[in-house]
């Protein structure tokens, strides 16, 4: 009589969705854990904010002041960790060889980039529950109907800077991305991120509208301080999330 073979129990694999969301918590805590990311993301715009609200210069045009600050600062934060953060992290991964190990894994690329993708939202929300929270305590009312427009198109522009970020920090080296995504900052930083694109007078209007922070900060203004769509802006953003994804899918390398 033969003995039995014994047989190793196997482990089942674990679902895609599974590891989509533990790499996003990673990436998240990676995020909320760098001093200088936390500072680009929530010390910088919490400072804008309270500029704005507590000074007179520069004007924000007509109606309550903060409810024109907040969702300009909204459109700052967005900016700062969909954009800056991102592009630095991706370069310093892809220098150290980081994306190319992840590349080989269960996870693959694409989970990779979606687990980016929820690390940013996460933060986004922490974002918007601390700087809307001290937005309300200076007075800010938003318009609740313009709620769904304003998850709407910051949900667009996070997409769109994010897709920035995968052409900066996926091409370039990573000590240029530090310079190049912190210049960057600055530029959107004075395109209509926080101030409404009419206050830079013709011709010059027209054209920050054209920039993704112009029409970031301009459809967010127009959801929650005049509880509208901005359909233009959410146009501009769209063409710019387009026109990204196929550069990105051009430039970008997994490894230096």
């Amino acid at each position: 009589m033969s003995t039995p073979t014994p047989t190793t129990p196997t482990t089942p694999p674990v679902p895609p969705l599974r590891r989509v969301l533990a790499q996003g918590r990673y990436e998240a805590g990676v995020l909320l854990r760098n001093g200088e990311q936390l500072l680009v993301s929530i010390v910088l715009p919490l400072i804008a904010l309270l500029g704005l609200a507590f000074t007179t210069y520069p004007s924000l045009g007509e109606g309550e002041r903060i409810d024109l600050a907040v969702p300009g600062v909204l459109a700052l934060a967005i900016m700062s960790t969909a954009f800056t953060g991102q592009a630095i992290s991706l370069a310093f991964d892809r220098r150290y060889g980081v994306l190319r190990l992840f590349g080989t894994t269960p996870l693959g690329p694409s989970g990779l980039v979606w687990g980016r993708i929820f690390a940013v939202a996460a933060v986004i929300v922490l974002q918007v529950l601390v700087l809307g929270g001290v937005g309300l305590a200076l007075g800010w009312r938003p318009e609740l109907v313009g709620l769904p427009a304003a998850l709407l198109v910051g949900a667009l522009g996070a997409v769109v800077f994010v897709v920035l970020a995968v052409v900066v920090g996926g091409r370039l080296r990573a000590e240029a991305v530090l310079a190049v995504a912190n210049l960057l900052w600055i530029v959107f930083l004075g395109l209509g991120s926080l101030l409404p694109t009419e206050r830079y007078g013709e011709p010059w209007a027209g054209l920050v509208r054209l920039t993704p922070s112009g029409a970031l900060g301009d459809s967010l203004r127009a959801a929650l301080a005049q509880g509208r769509l901005d359909l233009v802006a959410c146009g501009v953003l769209a063409a710019w999330a387009v026109v990204g994804g196929l550069v990105a899918t051009r430039v970008f390398r997994w490894s230096d």
